[in-house]
């Protein structure tokens, strides 16, 4: 089939799809070799040499998957940055078919249902610069590393439901809730506790917000859930504050490795190790446990009571302020 363009001003496209798109090849298949040409392409000064083996390419999802050891069926894990998704590996297909949840494949070609959200980190990272320029007022200069910890580390002795106060980290448009565009938006009712504590809070609870949302839906509509699942990213480099705000919102046992800031770029590593293995034997799913994944560093948290039912209260009051939200991208 010859693929047409339906404007009178625009000739039919003269190839075929099936030509242009490349064959789809599993984790572990033989992909080719790097050529002198490609070489040449991808360094003009010619220190890369030809030769090297090339696996089956993946993107960011299905890196995901493998850097965090999470393709085996109902496994997950979610990855979390400026934007952030989740990916529960399914043992069946849903029943149903869902407008935020998309289906994708690991690296090996099983079903996983995506979850993702287009705000997480990124209002966190605003406010952040803003603490920031105030400490630069009072001739403190903070590392990154150092600010982020402190602010973390404070939200701590925050209230449950983060003392009323609510928070949209929508930098831009977000799909889970129908917001056509961003706008951040701090609200707080006069007699909200108005701490610094619960100010943190709120932004660590609303950068979780739309993923618990979408994950609500596999877990209340298709009753999948998983013993635990595994989290990467930047937010979590200062320990357990992020990780305990992510298992209470999901109320699932969230688990980081020391693995967890490596990222796709690893994962694809470790993909590349397993295509040159070439033997065809070993799966996956086993190579990861047994070659990859031995003696995993990782610490696991389990959801607090306590922080779960306050996380509750906080997605009620986010969804029930959507109507605020949306009047904001109306009107700014």
């Amino acid at each position: 089939m010859i693929l047409t363009n339906r404007s009178k001003n625009v000739a039919p496209y003269p190839w075929h799809i099936r030509k242009v798109l490349p064959k789809v090849l599993k984790a572990g298949e033989y992909a080719g070799t790097l050529t002198p040409e490609g070489a040449a392409l991808l360094d003009v000064n010619g220190n890369l040499q030809a030769g090297s083996l090339m696996a089956p390419p993946e993107g960011d999802a299905g890196t995901g998957m493998v850097c965090t050891n999470s393709v085996r069926k109902r496994t997950g894990n979610i990855s979390v940055g400026t934007s952030a998704f989740s990916m529960i590996v399914l043992d069946q297909p849903l029943e149903k078919v869902y407008r935020d949840i998309d289906i994708v494949t690991t690296p090996s070609g099983a079903p996983v249902a995506m979850v993702h959200i287009n705000n997480c980190s990124s209002d966190i990272n605003a406010w952040a610069n803003l603490f920031k320029q105030f400490a630069e007022r009072l001739g403190v200069d903070l590392p990154a590393d150092r600010l982020y910890e402190t602010l973390f580390l404070v939200a701590a002795k925050a209230d449950p439901d983060a003392g009323g106060l609510l928070n949209y980290s929508y930098l831009s448009g977000e799909n889970i809730t129908k917001m056509p565009a961003g706008r951040p938006l701090f609200v707080r009712k006069p007699d909200s506790a108005f701490t610094l504590a619960n100010f943190v809070q709120a932004q660590l609870y609303a950068a979780f917000a739309p993923l618990k949302i979408g994950m609500d839906i596999l877990k209340n509509e298709e009753g999948i859930k998983t013993a635990v699942l595994i989290a990467q990213g930047g937010l979590f480099k200062t320990p357990v504050i992020g990780q305990q705000v992510l298992a209470n919102a999901l109320n699932t046992p969230i688990t980081v490795m020391s693995t967890a800031g490596e990222g796709g770029a690893w994962g694809m590593a470790v993909l590349a190790v397993y295509a040159k293995s070439g033997n065809g034997k070993q799966s996956l799913e086993d190579f990861l446990d047994q070659n990859v994944f031995t003696h995993p560093e990782s610490m696991t948290l389990s959801p607090e009571p306590e922080g779960v039912s306050g996380y509750e209260a906080f997605i009620k009051r986010y969804e029930a302020g959507l109507t605020v939200e949306s009047m904001a991208v109306k009107s700014i």
